[in-house]
């Protein structure tokens, strides 16, 4: 055994309390000193917390940012989302296979790995790829040969020479090249606040006043479900046990959304005064926000936050002098799965578990983190507790539309001439939104990520609000140029990668539908094929386990609906009956890049 190896590891186990639920945290330690977490690490670490060795693997080979195999000092993680793809990624790809002088998947000798990532958050400034945890934005070739050069000068990402973003992205402790893109400011997230008249004036009245007023509010979930949020909390505190937990959902995976980046990184006082609200309404002593491992670029300046407001005693004993209120909270960090966005499947990676999802019944409000009760909210909900307890529950009211009061932040990206996030009262008509951030010549629209609803322009006066089209946030916009089969193709090959793998019909559903969508590309798509993918994504939706699931046929469904031109263009009755569906001259085309050579089969 490598003594140097179970020292440095049996210490990381150590400093972690050799406690099984921070498996996440002894993981990642061990995955940033080593570049690994090696089959002899992974034996250590189940030692050491006394758990089954297979369940250590398990939770090493589910997260993408963890690897069994070495990977090098420096990993470029390049985004391969549709939003970077039509800002020109396949050139930026090219640029780094040359000046690397490797593939994908490859490390160089001098130890920098190439791979690709799902959507990092930085949509409205793509291309754009983590060099391990420093963001770089708006990548170009040359971009690309000055990074790789700047790389080899010191091999420390931290390093990098780029120009500071704006706004907290430019303080030292962020210190990252990241734009807000923040192009209109609303009155309630983004709008003055008294910072901390919230927090006073809950904690003036009782908990149950506090749940009440959020109910009275009609506020409703803002990561897509749109849950009322004091009827979660009700259920919360009135559930059975001593120890309840309030976590922050901050893992913002769905492709095309950053908005809550803006809001970690410009609004954090906003976000935990309303994580202390929540703890104090239903009774909870410990907060979690779980941080998603892209967004770890923002985690020391979060953690200073947190210590400033202990400080000035907003967590911690006996807050701003409330007898007996005690409240803090930490910060769980993800390892990159998309599922973890999905709050059972968060709660789990924040147990030191694999993100599968939990099934329910039991909720998470009667049996949650660590078989707690516990109350899982988006970042933008708690920053809306804030302002509800700051101004009241009439103000926030008054904005919106009937069945959805206030106002909702969307991350809007694509084809677009000003992509970015914007705050608007909900009810805004998808026409008036396009005008807005000009995209007036738009084919199509994206509303809630790929989980959501593509519409096209018969649909476009349409609403955003819970009512009609609902979304956790993000809106990209497709021009007239763009093929909506390959769209929908490309998002379900990202649903494919991040299903959990739990149950079939999530696991091989969405396969088939790749394929078949793939067969459609190919030119070999029949009639009936259309026919085939309509009765599998319904299929899919009403029997998978988990809102992946039931949500990942929706690029497939909304775009045979709203686009069936598109795919009725491209599909045609078989000649004879039959349909060639193997083509050998493709198959054989990675055969010839190993050999270097064009095969000689076709001309025998």
């Amino acid at each position: 055994m490598n003594k140097i190896l179970q020292i440095d590891v049996e210490q990381i186990c150590k400093t972690c309390g050799n406690d099984r639920t921070k498996m996440m945290d002894i993981v990642r330690a061990v995955q940033d000193k080593y570049g690994q977490v090696s089959d002899e690490a992974i034996n250590i670490i189940a030692k050491c917390t006394k758990c089954n060795r297979v369940e250590v693997e398990g939770l090493v080979t589910f997260y993408a940012f963890f690897s069994k195999k070495p990977k090098g000092k420096v990993t470029i993680r390049l985004c391969n989302d549709v939003v970077d793809k039509m800002s020109g990624l396949e050139r930026v790809e090219q640029a780094f296979k040359k000046e690397l002088g490797i593939n994908f998947g490859q490390t160089t000798s001098d130890g920098i790995s190439l791979e690709y990532t799902p959507c990092i958050g930085m949509c409205d400034q793509a291309p754009a790829a983590l060099v391990n945890d420093e963001v770089i934005t708006y990548l170009s070739t040359d971009k690309v040969k000055e990074l790789v050069e700047d790389l080899r000068k010191h091999y420390d990402p931290n390093k990098i020479m780029h120009r500071l973003g704006d706004g907290n992205n430019a303080n030292m402790l962020v210190h990252s090249c990241v734009h807000n893109g923040i192009r209109k400011k609303g009155g309630v997230i983004l709008g003055d606040y008294k910072a901390n008249e919230g927090l006073r004036n809950a904690l003036a009245i009782s908990p149950v006043e506090v749940i009440n007023e959020v109910k009275n509010a009609r506020l409703r979930g803002r990561g897509g479900a749109g849950f009322p949020t004091g009827m979660k909390w009700q259920f919360t505190r009135a559930a059975e046990g001593t120890k309840k937990y309030i976590l922050c959902n901050a893992d913002e995976g769905e492709p095309g959304t950053f908005k809550d980046r803006v809001i970690l990184t410009e609004r954090a006082d906003l976000l935990f005064e309303g994580m202390a609200i929540g703890g104090y309404a239903i009774g909870a002593q410990q907060g979690i926000l779980y941080l998603r491992a892209e967004y770890n670029y923002l985690r020391k300046l979060l953690e200073k936050i947190l210590d400033d407001r202990r400080s000035k005693n907003l967590l911690g004993k006996n807050i701003l002098g409330k007898k007996g209120f005690d409240f803090d909270i930490t910060i769980q960090m993800g390892a990159g799965a998309y599922i973890c966005g999905e709050e059972t499947a968060l709660i789990s990676s924040c147990e030191g578990l694999r993100g599968d999802p939990k099934t329910r019944p039991p909720f998470p409000a009667q049996k949650g983190y660590l078989g707690n009760p516990s109350a899982v909210n988006n970042v933008e909900t708690l920053c809306c507790v804030t302002r509800i307890m700051e101004m009241g529950a009439a103000w926030f009211a008054e904005l919106g539309s009937k069945g959805s009061p206030s106002t909702k932040l969307l991350s809007i990206s694509g084809d677009c001439r000003l992509p970015g996030v914007y705050e608007f009262p909900f009810g805004i008509k998808v026409s008036d939104l396009l005008k807005e951030v000009g995209a007036e010549d738009a084919q199509a629209v994206l509303v809630g990520g790929p989980s959501g609803q593509i519409i096209g322009p018969n649909e476009f006066r349409r609403t955003i609000c819970y009512d009609d089209l609902a979304t956790g946030g993000a809106v990209v916009i497709f021009g007239p140029q763009r093929d909506m089969v390959e769209i929908a193709a490309e998002y379900m090959e990202f649903f494919v990668e991040e299903s959990c793998g739990f149950c079939t019909p999530c696991r091989v559903g969405n396969v088939l539908l790749k394929k078949y969508l793939d067969k459609i590309l190919d030119g070999k798509g029949e009639p009936q094929d259309l026919d085939f993918l309509q009765s599998l994504g319904e299929s899919i939706k009403v029997t998978s386990r988990c809102g992946l699931g039931q949500t990942s046929p929706n690029p497939v469904l909304t775009t045979l609906k709203n686009f069936r031109p598109s795919y009725e263009k491209r599909v045609k009755e078989a000649t004879n009956g039959l349909q060639p569906l193997f083509d050998i001259k493709k198959a054989l085309v990675p055969a010839e890049e190993i050999a270097k050579r064009k095969s000689e089969i076709f001309n025998a």
